[in-house]
C-alpha cells in the first residue's frame, strides 16, 4: 500500500490506518522542528535554518499523506449536511405556511 494513496472511499477514510500514524508522526516532527528551527534561525544558527527547512518538509509530507482521507470524509459530510438542510428547510416552510 502506497503512503501517498489518493483514492479513498468515505468508509475507508474513516478507518484508522498506517497513513494516520505517519501523518501523526510527521505532525509532531513538524511542530517541534519548526518551533526549534525558528528559534535557532532567529539566533542566526545554521542548525536553526536546517531545522526550519526540515519542519516545512514534514508539513508537506503530512499534508500529502492525510489530505486525501480528509477530502473523502468531507465529501460524505457535505452530502449528509445537504440532506439535513433540505429536511430543515421543508420543516421550516411547513411552519411558515401555517402562519406561525
Amino acid at each position: 500500500m502506497s503512503l501517498f494513496r489518493r483514492d479513498w472511499t468515505p468508509i475507508e477514510a474513516e478507518e484508522w490506518t498506517a497513513h494516520d500514524l505517519w501523518a501523526s508522526i510527521f505532525s509532531v516532527l513538524a511542530y517541534l522542528l519548526t518551533a526549534v528551527g525558528v528559534a535557532g534561525a532567529l539566533l542566526f544558527q545554521v542548525w536553526g535554518f536546517a531545522a526550519t527547512v526540515a519542519g516545512v518538509a514534514c508539513i508537506v509530507l503530512m499534508i500529502r499523506i492525510i489530505d486525501p482521507k480528509l477530502r473523502a470524509i468531507s465529501v460524505e459530510f457535505e452530502t449528509k449536511e445537504a440532506h439535513y438542510l433540505e429536511r430543515l428547510d421543508r420543516a421550516t416552510r411547513w411552519e411558515d405556511q401555517d402562519g406561525r
